[in-house]
């Protein structure tokens, strides 16, 4: 396990890299979203962060407290329907008008139904927002993440130094749960269940993370696994099912990471990882971690996927969605 200590005196080096840098934080009005948003709010200098959700009275609320942590940031909350790759789409030309893009942090999402809940563009709305949605703002992003990673040179003792910039995307879902896909419906429009939208929306996640990687060495793409973390994604829910998960989390509260640790550690997935070599197996392009901040991944059905070239059939499936819906 990476001690916390070590993790905040890695996201402390955001300073280093110079005041203006921009974070992207979708799903970033509640839980594990906004407590990294916090921290790098905390750590970085003069930043300018977007809070991507749906809940404009709670950024409001948020966009005052950062103010009041670090009065040289700026804050812009942008409402969007995440679940619509056009509303994704609107959203980007906004943060487009960026010359960069240092951060990029996805953590919307819900309570998968039993049924197959499909959307006005004829996604199913969990794969949307657990898979989809967050690969359309990296296509999307990605020359703002690209110029990000340029060489950054050094400062009064450094001066004349460069070290590598500061580009990372993370992906907050499930590292470790990988398993067998159904190639031939990889969106799930006739073999929809809980289990498959999980499988397809991790594993999926994961073969596009480290194609991405691949195709685009200079930026860190992480999948991270946050653990049991008590957030608000249960509001919206049945007062059966919110007792139930309760309960739960009485249970694996030793387990339980805080919501302000969690932020922390997913802050250093960005800071701490992005020179790192590979994520814990030859190979591995894309960093696989879990809530201590360690490798996590199913690797036996990970390197078969890459020996078969699953990456390259996942992200082309994922361009033809891309055209289908988008144009």
């Amino acid at each position: 396990m990476v001690s916390l200590d070590k993790i905040k005196q890695a996201n402390s080096t955001l300073k280093s890299y110079g005041p203006g840098l921009v974070g992207v934080f979708v799903g970033g009005t509640s839980g594990i979203g906004e407590a990294t948003a916090r921290s790098f709010v905390r750590h970085a200098v003069s930043p300018r962060i977007y809070l991507i959700g749906r809940n404009e009275a709670q950024a409001s609320k948020i966009i005052a407290d950062f103010k009041a942590l670090n009065p040289e940031s700026t804050t812009t909350f942008l409402k969007c329907e995440v679940s619509l790759l056009k509303n994704v789409d609107e959203v980007c030309t906004e943060i487009q008008k960026e010359e960069k893009v240092h951060v990029l942090l996805f953590t919307s999402g819900s309570m998968p139904s039993r049924k197959r809940d499909e959307s006005a563009e004829g996604l199913d709305k969990t794969l949307a927002l657990h898979y989809y949605a967050r690969m359309r703002f990296i296509a999307n992003l990605l020359p703002q993440l690209t110029a990000a990673a340029s060489p950054i040179e050094g400062e009064g003792e450094r001066q004349g130094e460069t070290k590598p910039g500061l580009a990372s995307a993370i992906s907050v879902l499930e590292p470790g749960g990988e398993g067998e896909m159904i190639r031939d419906d990889l969106s799930l429009k006739t073999h929809y269940s809980l289990s498959n939208a999980r499988t397809h929306a991790i594993t999926m996640t994961r073969l596009s993370l480290s194609h991405l990687a691949t195709s685009n060495p200079t930026v860190s793409f992480t999948h991270s696994f946050p653990g049991v973390v008590r957030t608000g994604i249960i509001r919206d829910m049945g007062l059966a099912v919110r007792l139930a998960i309760r309960a739960l989390w009485v249970l694996a509260r030793p387990w339980m990471v805080t919501v302000a640790e969690s932020g922390e550690r997913h802050l250093y997935a960005a800071v701490g990882l992005k020179s790192d070599g590979g994520a814990g197996t030859a190979g591995e392009k894309a960093h696989l971690v879990g809530a201590d901040s360690e490798p996590r991944g199913n690797w036996g059905v990970l390197e078969r996927y890459q020996a078969e070239g699953m990456g390259e059939v996942v992200w082309g499936h994922t361009e033809d969605v891309f055209r289908e819906v988008c144009g």
